[in-house]
């Protein structure tokens, strides 16, 4: 190891045993929050078709229709509002639950038109 690394380590060593358990305990979840933040962005901001069928059938829409689901989402411009997202709202829209939301969707894509911009310009 070079000198300056052993230097750094010798530094960091000193600084941590001064510290509390309690201290020691913050400072691992902070230096955890640092190191997942750029994921969490990630998350945040980027999805793909397959991950939004995943959420579909986690909330009771059959493997088949969410895979066609999720093509109209895509097709609307939708998709990066979250697929789940999207038939929630169209579900609240429709006074109905997901599953009619989705078999909805499935009949007739023109239902998504608008589907945003009509609920924030209610607000």
């Amino acid at each position: 190891m070079s000198d300056d690394r052993i230097q750094r380590f010798e530094a960091r060593r000193i600084e941590l045993e001064q510290m509390t358990d309690e201290q020691l305990k913050d400072r691992f979840w902070e230096l955890c929050d640092h190191l997942v933040a750029p994921i969490v962005d990630l998350a945040r901001t980027h999805t793909s078709p397959s991950i939004e069928r995943s959420v579909l059938l986690r909330m009771g829409v059959d493997s088949l229709n969410s895979h066609a689901v999720v093509e109209r989402i895509y097709q609307a411009g939708l998709l990066g509002k979250g697929a789940g997202h999207v038939l929630l709202r169209l579900a609240q829209k429709q006074g109905t639950d997901v599953k009619s939301a989705a078999a909805a969707i499935l009949q007739d894509k023109d239902l998504l038109v608008g589907l945003f911009t009509e609920a924030e310009n209610a607000r």
